[in-house]
């Protein structure tokens, strides 16, 4: 992974997240805060998205985890990922979230909170996630 201001320093991994959304900023403010894990976390909007392997199409459908090593998790793997870089009990619930099929069910469920979010605690209109026509989803 290239170094640049949103990798250096990091312990396992940068989670890049939607700082326009209310309930991603909750959802890292409660990571950040609770789950004394080692990922930095970082808005996309704010990181040198090519320097990490990714795009503003791809960062904007759902959140990342970019580990030192340049591997990268998204959606509900990125969420278990998380977790993985957390303490006892979290890091339990992510090797759990990793289990095949399980991990089908992390995907599908991190798909509905996403393309929910803006009707989620802290969520507004522009928490919505562009439609596969470039629209927002309505909220």
């Amino acid at each position: 992974m290239v170094d640049t201001p949103h990798t250096r320093d990091l312990g396992l991994a940068v989670f890049l997240y939607d700082r326009d959304c209310g309930f991603c900023q909750r959802a890292v403010a409660f990571a950040r805060d609770r789950l004394r894990t080692r990922t930095s976390f970082a808005a996309w909007q704010d990181s040198d998205l090519p320097a990490l392997g990714l795009s503003p199409e791809e960062t904007d459908a759902q959140a990342w985890l970019v580990h030192r090593d340049g591997q990268r998790l998204a959606g509900g793997d990125a969420i278990a990922g998380v977790l993985l870089g957390a303490g006892f009990p979290a890091r339990t619930l992510g090797r759990f979230l990793l289990l095949p099929g399980v991990r089908v069910l992390n995907r599908a469920a991190y798909r509905v909170v996403a393309a929910n979010r803006h009707r989620l605690p802290g969520g507004t209109a522009t928490c919505a996630l562009p439609s596969p026509r470039g629209r927002t989803t309505p909220p």
